[in-house]
């Protein structure tokens, strides 16, 4: 059974407003060219106990973690996932090279603290500058830039999670004009007992008219099957869809 995945993107910047996020919609996209969904997904400042907490939270799942493993004070996010899984922060000789190599002597005395990793980290490389993301078993802790983390999702995909047993998934919706939700939940609660490997989503819209965005995703042939059903309940019902 392939374990929930979960997004965790760490930085005051972007609670503040002063950049926008934009890890979140890349890693569903790769996520779903996979055949794999995201689960969940939680922001953070940089608090190393907010951090800590959220690291803890999310054990038993994939994480990508974005942001916060740079050099400077406000990065945390290095010892705070030492401190959630209860291990040392320790020179990593392989990123030291690394480090050393991509900056000669201006890797000391700073640049060279992102070596410092928790305890048995594996590395994850990065193609832009050689500074390494690294992954505590299912955690992958990458930066906060998208031009280095973005490379570093797809090489943990391919490297961790490209053979996993998984249903190719579908994602298939209409739209439904002139009707309310309230209307459809007894047909909602019946397509969601029907099929087991689906979930379905209601879409609201006021403007330009009344209308809502019905959809069903999951595996790709109960998806099918269970769309068919919807289109024949709501001729049924005499209620009115259009193609999305």
């Amino acid at each position: 059974m392939v374990k929930s995945i979960h997004a965790l993107i760490i930085g005051d910047e972007i609670l503040s407003g002063k950049r926008k996020d934009k890890h979140l919609s890349y890693l569903i996209k790769k996520l779903n060219e996979n055949n794999l969904l995201l689960n969940s997904a939680s922001y953070v400042g940089d608090n190393s106990n907010d951090i800590v907490k959220k690291i803890q939270e999310n054990k038993d799942k994939i994480v990508f973690a974005f942001g916060g493993i740079g050099a400077t004070p406000d990065d945390k996010t290095r010892q705070a996932a030492a401190t959630a899984n209860d291990i040392k922060l320790v020179k990593h000789s392989e990123a030291v090279v690394l480090i050393e190599n991509q900056f000669g002597a201006d890797a000391y005395p700073k640049r060279i603290l992102m070596a410092n990793l928790p305890f048995k980290a594996k590395l994850i490389p990065n193609e832009i500058n050689n500074i390494p993301g690294f992954s505590i078993s299912d955690h992958h802790f990458m930066p906060g830039f998208p031009e280095m983390a973005w490379p570093m999702i797809n090489w943990i995909i391919e490297n961790y999670y490209k053979n996993l047993s998984r249903k190719k998934i579908s994602d298939q919706s209409i739209w439904i004009d002139d009707t309310s939700e309230s209307n459809l939940i007894d047909l909602m609660n019946e397509i969601e007992e029907k099929f087991q490997f689906i979930s379905i989503y209601s879409l609201p819209k006021i403007l330009p008219k009344k209308m809502i965005e019905f959809g069903i995703k999951g595996d790709e042939k109960e998806v099918t099957v269970a769309m068919e059903y919807l289109k024949e309940n709501l001729n049924a019902k005499k209620i009115k869809w259009r193609k999305h």
